[in-house]
């Protein structure tokens, strides 16, 4: 009978062990992006690499030769952003965007910059495609 057991219970535990080295592994490649208001209380100036996310202020964005500066906002809080880096096509003020890099106190200094919008694509026409159950009705 502890025979038929030990069929069952090795097994078991090699499955929850790779479970668990996976589960480790993916939380330590997890990166999550900031809030200003975030930063700015909780966050002690440094050279570690993070992820700032918010609006971009519109009348805010400007470059300083290839450098681009825009102020990002939660709502609550501001900062002021110098990006050093490629600039996405979809990027406009008044966009989500998630910027990473570095803070050093007093602004934040990124060399990549993501743009946050939702599943809506709008033509230059301004028709608006929303899904890919949109999609699959026009074939």
């Amino acid at each position: 009978m502890i025979r038929r057991y030990w069929k069952f219970f090795v097994p078991a535990v090699l499955v929850l062990g790779v479970l668990i080295v996976l589960l480790i592994n993916l939380s330590a490649n997890l990166v999550y992006f900031r809030t200003p208001t975030e930063l700015l209380t909780e966050i002690e100036p440094s050279a570690e690499r993070l992820r700032l996310g918010g609006q971009v202020v519109e009348g805010t964005v400007s470059t300083q030769g290839e450098t681009l500066l825009l102020i990002v906002t939660d709502g609550r809080e501001s900062m002021t952003v110098s990006h050093d880096g490629v600039v996405p096509q979809l990027f406009a003020e008044g966009q989500g965007v998630i910027v990473e890099g570095t803070w050093d106190g007093a602004m934040f200094h990124s060399d990549t910059m993501l743009i946050r919008h939702d599943e809506q694509y709008r033509t230059e026409d301004n028709v608006i495609y929303d899904s890919i159950e949109h999609e699959l009705e026009d074939t």
